[in-house]
């Protein structure tokens, strides 16, 4: 009888750690999803603040190049 109450109770603490173990395995691994897809949101926030700031030099260039042209037409217009 004690060998049966002894074999439950040690099916009982295997069972519980095998459970423990699961737990920690797949918190680490969560963990490390999350680690990677911040890694990776940082990554692209980065490229689009590159790309923000090359679109605002773009266009600061586009609208240098239209106030010169609507300069030069402004003049052409002013002549009879």
């Amino acid at each position: 009888m004690i060998e049966v109450i002894a074999a439950v109770a040690g099916a009982s603490i295997t069972v519980a750690a095998a459970r423990a173990t699961g737990l920690l395995d797949r918190n680490n691994e969560a963990r490390d999803a999350i680690i990677r897809l911040t890694s990776s949101l940082e990554h692209i926030a980065q490229r689009l603040d590159d790309l923000h700031a090359d679109m605002k030099e773009d266009r600061k260039e586009y609208f240098s190049r239209l106030s010169n042209v609507e300069q030069r037409v402004s003049k052409l217009e002013a002549k009879p």
